[in-house]
């Protein structure tokens, strides 16, 4: 491996389809010669969003961070560090599987909800594998700037990143989900 694609944004391409990485957008938080590790950021699970919502108190939005290991919860945060246990994604925002401490946070007003990006599961590649994908074209890899990791984001943000690529991407982000109808 030469390459690390961790803090990347990694964009399915239309070939991936009828799984959880159909129209994904995937932060690649760690990659080196082990494997790499991600979570989606525009998959909701609505399952989750409900026992959170119970834990709470108020409507809170989980998302599916991938397929391995749904037991796992896991949360990117902006802003204040209120945990010693994160890992640093850039100087604004970090990842913490540190649960106690971000609910607390929460529920004493100490960070904003809003501030905080909940996911069940997540992404995970074994070593090259994630090479081997992006050289088959499963994936674009995009450099993002500016991107708040945070907001509740949907099925708008694939294609909206499609969008701004522009060429062949432009037709990718207006082609059907299902791209055997096309």
């Amino acid at each position: 491996m030469n390459y690390s694609y961790k803090g990347k944004i990694l964009i399915s391409t239309p070939d991936i389809s009828g799984d959880i990485f159909s129209r994904s957008v995937v932060l690649v938080i760690e990659h080196n010669e082990q494997g790499a590790f991600g979570l989606i950021l525009n998959k909701k699970n609505s399952q989750m969003s409900d026992k959170f919502k119970d834990m709470f108190e108020f409507k809170i939005e989980v998302y599916d961070g991938g397929p391995v290991e749904n037991d796992k919860v896991f949360f990117i945060v902006k802003g204040k560090k209120v945990t010693e246990h994160f890992i640093e994604i850039t100087p604004d925002f970090y990842l913490t599987e540190d649960i106690e401490n971000i609910i607390s946070a929460v529920l004493n007003s100490e960070l904003s909800i809003n501030d905080v990006k909940i996911f069940s599961g997540y992404s995970g590649w074994t070593s090259m594998q994630l090479d081997e994908e992006i050289q088959r074209k499963m994936w674009t890899v995009v450099d993002v700037y500016n991107l708040d990791y945070t907001l509740p984001n949907d099925q708008t943000l694939w294609k909206s990143i499609m969008q701004n690529l522009g060429g062949e991407y432009l037709l990718w982000a207006n082609s059907p989900e299902d791209i055997s109808l096309n």
